[in-house]
C-alpha cells in the first residue's frame, strides 16, 4: 500500500477554516430564485374599499395592504445571488485539514487502482468490503474508471469523485475516504 504524503495529510486541525469553507460551498449552491409580492406588485387594490369617514369601520386604502388577506408581503425575499468569495488558499487549506483528520483517524485508505473483473453490483461491495471500509464511503478516482463507477454506484453510501472535483462537503459526509494512487499525486498538485 503507497504511502501518504506529509504535503497534504499532516495538517493541523482548524475548525474555523473548515466552516468556513462549508458555509461557503453550500451557499454557493443556493439557487436565490424565491420570491414574494409586495404590495405594489399583488393584482388589484387599486380603489379604496370604503370611505374614510362615518362607516365606523377602520380606515383602508387598499384591498392588497400587507395586513388583508391575500395582501402583499412587508419586504419579501427577492431574487438574488447568495453566493461570495472565499480566498483559494483557505479553500485549498480547509481540505487539507479534512483530509489529514481522517489520516489522523485512519480513515482513510489508499488503493492502486479501482478495478473490478466484471462491471456488477456485488462484485463493487466485494471489492469495497476488501479494503476494510464501511459506512459512508468517498471514493477518490484519479480519471474516470466506467467499469468500477457501474459496479459501485447503486450501493448505499458509496459516492464517486474524481479528484479535481472533491469538496469539503463530500468530505465532512464521509466517514472513509478510498483514493486511488495518481488522485493522490492530482490532489498534492492542486492543493498543496
Amino acid at each position: 500500500m503507497p504511502t501518504l504524503t506529509e504535503k497534504i495529510f499532516n495538517e493541523k486541525l482548524n475548525e474555523a477554516v473548515v466552516h468556513e469553507t462549508l458555509r461557503w460551498f453550500l451557499t454557493s449552491r443556493r439557487q436565490g430564485t424565491h420570491s414574494a409580492k409586495t404590495r405594489s406588485e399583488v393584482s388589484g387594490g387599486g380603489i379604496k374599499p370604503w370611505k374614510q369617514k362615518g362607516t365606523g369601520r377602520a380606515r383602508a386604502g387598499s384591498i392588497r395592504s400587507p395586513l388583508w388577506r391575500k395582501g402583499g408581503v412587508i419586504f419579501p425575499p427577492k431574487p438574488r445571488e447568495h453566493a461570495y468569495n472565499l480566498p483559494k488558499k483557505v479553500r485549498k487549506l480547509a481540505l487539507r485539514v479534512a483530509l489529514s483528520d481522517f489520516n489522523r483517524e485512519n480513515r482513510i485508505n489508499m488503493v492502486d487502482k479501482f478495478s473490478v473483473s466484471q462491471p456488477k453490483t456485488k462484485e463493487g461491495v466485494k471489492f469495497l468490503k476488501a479494503t476494510g471500509a464501511s459506512g459512508r464511503i468517498l471514493v477518490v478516482l484519479g480519471a474516470p474508471a466506467t467499469e468500477f463507477e457501474r459496479s459501485a454506484r447503486n450501493i448505499a453510501g458509496v459516492k464517486i469523485v474524481l479528484s479535481k472535483d472533491l469538496n469539503i462537503f463530500d468530505l465532512l459526509k464521509s466517514d472513509w475516504v478510498l483514493m486511488e494512487k495518481s488522485a493522490v499525486a492530482q490532489l498534492e498538485e492542486r492543493i498543496s
